[in-house]
């Protein structure tokens, strides 16, 4: 198997199966944003407690990149510093760009191919963007 076969195997695995999909419960940190190009949509939601993501949720609409990026990351982020998430959302940023950079969640590093997609960028980081501003709102 390719490594590309095996990438879109665990993209589509998220999207068909995502993970930490739903809502709280009472008091969260709850971000929505949308991607007017492709109509893509996400809510956040992240319990946050001493600046640290001690869970996070999801809900929306969107493609396969998207739905699967918001699974990936919400996984990733729990139990995470403010400062860890960002580096987090700066590095998956990167990986947009074409860098090489390592995730200790490797599922995340499937959506590497979609830098070679432009218009699918934003798809992707629509939900690194919802973190970066939860952190943002969670530190106020």
């Amino acid at each position: 198997m390719q490594l590309d076969d095996l990438y879109r195997r665990v993209i589509m695995d998220h999207y068909k199966n995502p993970r930490n999909r739903g809502s709280f419960d009472g008091d969260a940190v709850t971000i929505n944003l949308n991607n007017p190009t492709c109509g893509d949509r996400i809510s956040l939601a992240m319990k946050v407690e001493d600046g640290i993501v001690k869970d996070a949720k999801f809900t929306g609409e969107g493609c396969s990149i998207s739905l699967s990026s918001a699974s990936m990351m919400t996984d990733a982020v729990k139990g995470k510093t403010f400062e860890e998430a960002l580096k987090m959302a700066e590095n998956f940023s990167g990986l947009m760009k074409g860098e090489n950079v390592e995730f200790e969640y490797e599922d995340i590093e499937a959506l590497s191919g979609v830098n070679k997609f432009p218009a699918r960028i934003k798809c992707a980081m629509l939900a690194w963007n919802a973190l970066r501003k939860g952190v943002e709102q969670a530190k106020q």
